[in-house]
């Protein structure tokens, strides 16, 4: 069940993205994402670089749970969805600064990642924790 929040919550966020931004990351030829030359290019790698996020967030949240005890497992799984509402809202908001532009991919892919690399740093504590007792 867990796994299906998840990975249903990750869904619909990468729906989120917009069409304009999952079809950037589906062109053709893989973007140069260490020096983009088009908004396009710059919108493919925002989405790219949630995607790795996102897998880095999911992969630690995977290794944390079945160490906790049911109780705290409980609050885990409540707490991350009320974060990716959080996270998700957030970035909705972030974006609309530049609603309808060809920026607001970018933007909003980009919002994504930081969001999601500090939960993956905060759950990353926690599995720490975890594993020195």
């Amino acid at each position: 069940m867990r796994k299906f929040l998840l990975a249903t919550a990750s869904t619909v966020t990468f729906f989120g993205l917009g069409i304009a931004a999952l079809a950037d990351v589906r062109v053709a030829q893989q973007p140069n994402c260490n020096d983009p030359q088009t908004q396009s290019e710059m919108n493919a790698c925002a989405g790219i670089s949630y995607q790795n996020a996102d897998r880095k967030l999911n992969q630690v949240y995977q290794q944390l749970l079945p160490k906790l005890p049911a109780a705290r497992k409980q609050k885990l799984v409540t707490a991350q969805q009320a974060w990716l509402r959080f996270r998700d809202a957030s970035c909705v908001f972030e974006r609309s600064e530049v609603e309808g532009g060809t920026m607001a991919p970018m933007i909003y892919s980009g919002c994504l990642a930081t969001v999601t690399e500090q939960r993956t740093k905060d759950l990353e504590r926690y599995l720490d924790s975890v594993n020195n007792r």
